[in-house]
């Protein structure tokens, strides 16, 4: 299974992203979502938008991508949709979140649509926003603060892998809700183990400056992994390329 499948399945689940897509939270209002109507106005939109969802050619972080699959829970949960991006409904959303924020209104998916979209996702991040304000990295929490993960959690079998002990319950919580809500998940007990909790930041200052790799897009300088909040979650990986390769094709 790809990660970009297991990753579409999880996006409905209320704890992996704290709340239910636009659409869902319509059909419990009793609310059904209509996708199809306003073809002629937003017909053109929706087709391009069908094609670029898995063809554009574009640099969103830097290394080359194709096609915006992989953020499209986010972007529906952005917009209040659950349409297909080649819905003239999705069209017609994008076109007002475009206008809502000094954008062409033309509800054609494009890379500065998605760096208004990419820019909302950060401000949310505490962690994110406190590196933009340069203020000081956090300090690691004390050890007692720290819990092991067993070894059912742990991917690549290290079992040396720490979260703080409130994250570890609240990704136990998660992944228990995983298994029981989505078949895929709870047939493959390999899958959301972690890859990769909290790193001692003196180990990781010291990785960073063997290795020249923590630019801001392949590895952060001052890392969340510091925190012990931050997990790495195995969804799958293609043969021949690491759990946490990042190219195109193993997002696909």
């Amino acid at each position: 299974m790809s990660k970009r499948a297991v990753l579409s399945m999880l996006a409905a689940l209320p704890l992996l992203f704290g709340a239910v897509l636009g659409a869902g939270a319509a059909r419990a209002q009793g609310a059904a979502e209509v996708c199809d109507t306003g073809q002629v106005e937003w017909g053109a939109p929706a087709l391009a938008n069908a094609v670029s969802h898995y063809s554009l050619e574009w640099t969103p972080f830097g290394p080359t991508e194709w096609g915006w699959e992989t953020y499209l829970p986010l972007i529906q949960k952005e917009l209040g949709t659950g349409c297909a991006p080649g819905s003239p409904r999705f069209a017609k959303a994008l076109a007002e979140f475009q206008y809502g924020h000094g954008l062409p209104a033309t509800g054609w998916f494009d890379q500065a649509t998605f760096q208004v979209f990419r820019g909302l996702w950060q401000e949310r991040r505490p962690f994110i926003m406190s590196r933009v304000r340069e203020e000081p990295c956090p300090e690691p929490p004390p050890l007692y603060q720290l819990g092991y993960l067993v070894e059912s959690e742990e991917h690549a079998d290290r079992l040396t892998r720490l979260l703080r002990r409130d994250v570890l319950d609240a990704y136990r919580r998660l992944v228990a809700a995983a298994r029981a809500e989505v078949p895929e998940v709870a047939a493959d007990p390999e899958l959301l183990q972690i890859f990769s909790g909290f790193r001692d930041p003196e180990a990781d200052a010291a990785r960073c400056a063997a290795q020249g790799n923590c630019d801001g897009l392949r590895r952060a300088v001052c890392s969340p992994h510091r925190t012990g909040t931050a997990v790495d979650l195995y969804v799958g990986q293609l043969a021949g390329l690491g759990v946490d390769n990042t190219s195109p094709a193993s997002q696909r």
